[in-house]
């Protein structure tokens, strides 16, 4: 705010104004944003470069995941300059993992799974990203499409982590049998989750 103000302070006195014409080129620019590319129009729109820029909020959001939410990148207990490397690149690797999952898994996650939907209710590249119809529903009714609880990625990963598998060692007569594996029965929602993954049970 000091740039408004015109200030004198001297030994006995202090007085201050309002400057009226750095006050005005301010409103001038109220509201306004520039992006600036060094990128030539053939190879980026004007729209793709603001598209980009907005996109910086993921690229936030994906250190926030690193640092803080899901893979605690800190802190880093290695001493050697190679060791706090590996750990780093192994994080950014899981986030990477963590990335794709949260892409196949989007239709049963509250994350918009028909992002160009969303982009059609926009008036603007300069407007609010808008979610999607699907995704408004989602979140209101907090059920997927198909009636199945919608999930965070945190909370999904703890309902996953419910399946088990247990060594059986039956036994008849006394005497041992062949033990085996046996995988506890997935849910409806297990089992659409495993299938976006991709993943055979």
């Amino acid at each position: 705010m000091g740039k408004h103000f015109r200030i004198q302070i001297t030994d006995s006195s202090f007085s201050y104004e309002r400057d009226p014409q750095h006050i005005e080129a301010e409103a001038v620019l109220d509201g306004i944003y520039v992006v600036r590319t060094s990128l030539s129009q053939d190879r980026m729109t004007a729209d793709e470069a603001v598209r980009s820029y907005k996109r910086l909020a993921e690229v936030e959001s994906a250190f926030r995941s690193l640092k803080t939410v899901d893979l605690k990148v800190r802190p880093i207990y290695h001493h050697l300059a190679d060791r706090v490397r590996a750990h780093v690149l192994l994080c950014v690797l899981a986030y990477y993992v963590e990335w794709h999952m949260r892409d196949a898994l989007a239709p049963v996650l509250f994350e918009d799974d028909d992002k160009p939907a969303g982009e059609a209710r926009r008036d603007s590249i300069v407007a609010p990203v808008k979610r999607s119809p699907r995704a408004d529903d989602k979140a209101s009714s907090k059920r997927t499409e198909s009636g199945e609880p919608v999930h965070s990625f945190q909370t999904l990963l703890a309902d996953l982590a419910t399946i088990a598998k247990n060594r059986v060692q039956p036994m008849a007569k006394g005497e041992a049998l062949p033990a085996f594996d046996l995988v506890t029965t997935p849910t409806p929602p297990q089992r659409r989750a495993f299938k976006l993954l991709g993943v055979r049970l």
